[in-house]
């Protein structure tokens, strides 16, 4: 672990640095209370800092409170070091974010022990974090195909729909549907259903751009947004993700290779003025069923009677699977 060593007396600066160096710590000096802050905002911050009270340009005790005033993770343990030994001191050091105070001289032992402490709290708030990601992700993904889970697609949707009001933008909305993803489950059983299922996402996610975002909208239906896209755009991505996944057969554990496809109905907010995101995912809900009924493996668009006239060659121009 890194630790910073902020001590203006050169000696003094020494002996907690080859005492800490010992002990197998990396140590990074700093010579004044500036220096010390500044090595603290870098990206590789140490995340101990032994902060001497007294030092030039800034004192370890701005420094401590500018510290906790920036907040954010991860936290960085600050240990106060001071000659100053009265109750009324060290209550005045902690009150100002220092998590533990040194009296110089200290002992090579208490140096070691304080320290150690130091880490056992930092590796308990890691460990934290790491709860709190698990939860996050628990919260908010679909564990099998890893995509946004439904309520947080819907989430981001909103977002995303209101933004491209405030912008005065098109935003598309692509629902796809695994194709005959029953008889799959029926006849190979769920385990490669759900082998199906992460290919499936797999391949979509390599197709997507970095700023869409896809949801498992329910079973073998997915959810995407795409910001910025007006319907013929909207249209070719539909048209890379279904491809994408009858590209090439998947193949099963046992060797068995088995052709997936996808059926997609596509709304854009540039055909019409619609007025809520329950109503762009309505059309694309209209435009799956029709992509559905006409054979499948296909994209289908929803287009207003009020705009039809100008999109008549719609499935020409945008070459869109016929059958």
């Amino acid at each position: 672990m890194k630790i910073l060593v902020a001590e203006d007396e050169e000696m003094s600066r020494r002996l907690l640095a080859a005492n800490l160096s010992k002990e197998g710590y990396e140590v990074v000096l700093a010579t004044n209370g500036r220096e010390a802050w500044d090595l603290l905002q870098s990206p590789e911050a140490p995340q101990i800092a032994i902060l001497d009270w007294t030092m030039p340009e800034m004192d370890g005790l701005d420094v401590c409170v500018e510290l906790r005033k920036k907040g954010g993770e991860p936290y960085i343990y600050v240990i106060l070091l001071s000659a100053k030994s009265k109750k009324e001191e060290v209550v005045e050091g902690l009150r100002a974010g220092a998590d533990d105070y040194l009296v110089k001289p200290c002992h090579p032992l208490e140096l070691s022990a304080r320290v150690r402490s130091g880490v056992r709290i930092l590796d308990l708030q890691k460990a934290l974090i790491e709860a709190r990601e698990a939860l996050r992700i628990q919260a908010t993904q679909d564990a099998l195909t890893g995509f946004w889970n439904r309520r947080t697609i819907f989430e981001i949707l909103d977002r995303e729909f209101q933004r491209a009001k405030r912008e005065t933008s098109s935003i598309g909305v692509v629902l796809g549907d695994l194709d005959h993803f029953k008889h799959i489950n029926d006849t190979h059983g769920h385990q490669v259903g759900d082998l199906v299922l992460q290919e499936s996402s797999r391949r979509m996610r390599s197709v997507m751009r970095q700023y869409d975002a896809v949801g498992r909208y329910g079973g073998e239906e997915f959810l995407m947004v795409l910001p910025g896209c007006d319907w013929q755009k909207a249209v070719n991505q539909a048209e890379r993700v279904r491809t994408s996944l009858e590209s090439k057969p998947i193949v099963l554990p046992d060797g068995q290779p088995i052709t997936v496809t996808m059926s997609l109905g596509v709304s854009a907010s540039d055909l019409h003025t619609y007025d809520s995101v329950d109503a762009l995912v309505h059309a694309s809900d209209q435009a799956l069923y029709r992509a559905k009924n006409s054979g499948r493996n296909r994209t289908d668009l929803t287009i207003p009677w009020t705009v039809q006239k100008n999109v008549s060659r719609l499935i020409h121009s945008a070459k869109l699977r016929s059958g």
